[in-house]
C-alpha cells in the first residue's frame, strides 16, 4: 500500500507547476538565469505556472510574465572570509537559515510542483532544501539539478563538494543534472570522481539564449545611445570598481577612442564607488554612467560592442546577440569567468584581456581601438552553441504534459490510500 502524503488541494489539479530554487547570495546571475529558464518555460507551456524561490534582494525590480511568480526569502550575503550573514535582518544567520529553509519547504509542499529544478547549490545555501528534497521525490516530483557551464577549478570544486557531502543526492535524490552549456567548451564537473550513476544523469542543454523583451515602463534611453556605442558592464557590479575604473582611465587618457561609452555600474557596487564613477562620468563628454537597467539585454542588443566581466549571463547575452566583445573576467574568489573567456577567446568568440592587478591604461586603450576589427561570435560555428531553451523545454516537456495528469492522479492515490 502507498505511504499516504499530505496534499492541502481540495481537488485534483491538473495544470501543470514548476517551482525553481535559487539561493542568491551574491550578484544577479543565479536569478536572471533562473528569470530565462521560467520565462521560456511558461511561453513554450500555455497552462504551467512557474515559481520562483529567490534571496535576491532586488528581484521585485525585475518584469515577470504572466503565470510567473516569486517568493522572496530572507536575504543572506557572503563575507570576505567565506561565512554568511544576514543581508537585513539583525539576527543570526543560523536563525535566518531556519527560516529560509522552513519558508522553501512550506512553499514547495503547497505548490506541489511537478519538476523542481535547484540552481547551482545541490543542497541549497547551508543545505537549506535537504529536507524538501525527499519530500517532494515520495511526491513523484521531478528533481533537477541546474548548473552553468563552469562551476570553478576542479581543483577547488571537488573539496567543496566533499565537504558538502552532495554525491549521495545527485545518487538517490536528483533525475537529472542539466549543464546548461557544451562539453567541448567545459564539463563543469571534470574533477570530481562521480559514480557512473550520476554521470549517465547529466544532459548538456547548451547555452540559454537571450531574447529582448519589451519593457513594462518604458524609460527614455540615454543620450549616448542615439549614436552607435560602447556598452560596459559589470553585471551585479559588487566587484566590478577595476573594470569600471580601467575603462575610465581609458577615456580619460584618450578621447578619441571609436565609440562613447555608456557604463552600468551594477546595483549591488558600493554606494561611494558609484558615486565617484557617476562624477569621473560626467566630466567626460563621450562617457555616460547609470547605475541599473533592469531591462539590460535592450542595452546590449543596441551597442556597437560590450566590454564586461564575462559572467554567465553577460556571455549568453553576447552570443545571443551576436556582439563584439571584450571580456576582462575577475579571478578571484573563482576562476569561473578566466576559464570561460579564456576558453572562448581560443574559439574566436571574444577577445580576452587579463587583469593582473596593474592594469595598464595603454592596454585597455589598445583593446578599445582592436575592437571594431574583430569577429562576431556568429562569424564562428558551435554546432548546439545555443540551443540551451529549446533543450529545456524538450526535457521538461514528458512531465509537463500528459504525465503531470497521471502524476497529480498518483498524488490523489497516495491521499486516499
Amino acid at each position: 500500500m502507498l505511504q499516504a502524503v499530505e496534499n492541502t488541494s481540495l481537488e485534483p489539479r491538473r495544470d501543470p507547476r514548476v517551482l525553481i530554487y535559487s539561493h542568491d547570495t551574491f550578484g544577479l546571475g543565479h536569478l536572471r538565469r533562473c528569470l530565462t529558464i521560467a520565462h521560456d518555460l511558461v511561453e513554450q507551456n500555455k497552462n504551467l505556472s512557474v515559481l520562483i524561490l529567490s534571496g535576491s534582494p532586488i528581484i521585485g525590480s525585475f518584469d515577470f510574465r504572466v503565470r510567473v511568480d516569486f517568493v522572496r526569502i530572507p536575504g543572506v550575503i557572503k563575507l570576505r572570509n567565506g561565512e554568511y550573514t544576514p543581508l537585513n535582518l539583525h539576527m543570526g544567520v543560523e536563525e535566518t537559515l531556519s527560516i529560509r529553509s522552513s519558508i522553501i519547504h512550506h512553499t514547495a509542499k503547497i505548490f506541489d510542483p511537478d519538476i523542481f529544478i535547484v540552481d547551482k547549490e545541490p543542497l541549497g545555501l547551508r543545505g537549506e532544501v535537504r529536507n524538501a528534497l525527499p519530500m517532494l521525490q515520495k511526491r513523484g516530483c521531478r528533481l533537477v539539478l541546474g548548473l552553468r557551464d563552469i562551476l570553478d577549478e576542479p581543483a577547488l570544486l571537488a573539496p567543496e563538494w566533499a565537504r558538502k557531502n552532495v554525491i549521495p543526492s545527485l545518487c538517490d535524490l536528483y533525475d537529472e543534472i542539466w549543464v546548461y552549456g557544451l562539453p567541448q567548451i567545459c564539463n563543469p564537473l571534470s574533477g570530481i570522481d562521480l559514480p557512473e550513476i550520476v554521470k549517465s544523469k547529466i544532459v548538456y542543454t547548451g547555452y540559454l539564449p537571450r531574447r529582448i523583451s519589451k519593457p513594462v515602463v518604458a524609460h527614455p534611453p540615454p543620450p549616448v545611445t542615439q549614436s552607435p556605442y560602447l556598452l560596459v558592464t559589470t553585471g551585479g557590479g559588487g566587484d566590478g570598481a577595476e573594470l569600471i575604473d580601467w575603462v575610465l582611465r581609458a577615456y580619460e587618457r584618450e578621447s578619441l577612442l571609436p565609440y562613447p561609452a555608456l557604463m552600468v555600474l551594477g546595483p549591488f557596487m558600493q554606494p561611494e564607488l558609484q558615486k565617484e564613477f557617476l562624477v569621473r562620468a560626467e566630466r567626460l563628454p563621450r562617457v555616460q554612467a547609470i547605475t541599473f537597467d533592469a531591462h539590460i539585454e535592450n542595452l546590449e542588443a543596441n551597442a556597437a560592442g560590450i566590454v564586461a566581466m564575462g559572467g554567465y549571463n553577460t556571455f549568453c547575452e553576447i552570443l545571443s546577440l551576436d556582439k563584439k566583445a571584450i571580456i576582462v573576467p575577475r579571478t578571484k574568489p573563482r576562476l569561473e569567468q578566466y576559464i570561460r573567456a579564456s576558453r572562448a577567446q581560443e574559439l574566436g568568440l571574444v577577445q580576452m584581456l587579463v587583469d593582473d592587478g596593474s592594469r595598464p591604461v595603454e592596454a585597455m586603450i589598445s583593446a578599445l581601438r582592436a575592437l571594431p576589427q574583430q569577429r562576431k561570435p556568429s562569424e564562428v560555428v558551435v554546432p548546439g552553441l545555443l540551443e540551451g531553451l529549446t533543450n529545456v523545454n524538450r526535457l521538461a516537456s514528458p512531465w509537463l504534459g500528459q504525465h503531470a495528469n497521471v502524476q497529480s492522479d498518483l498524488r490523489v492515490n497516495r491521499q486516499h490510500a
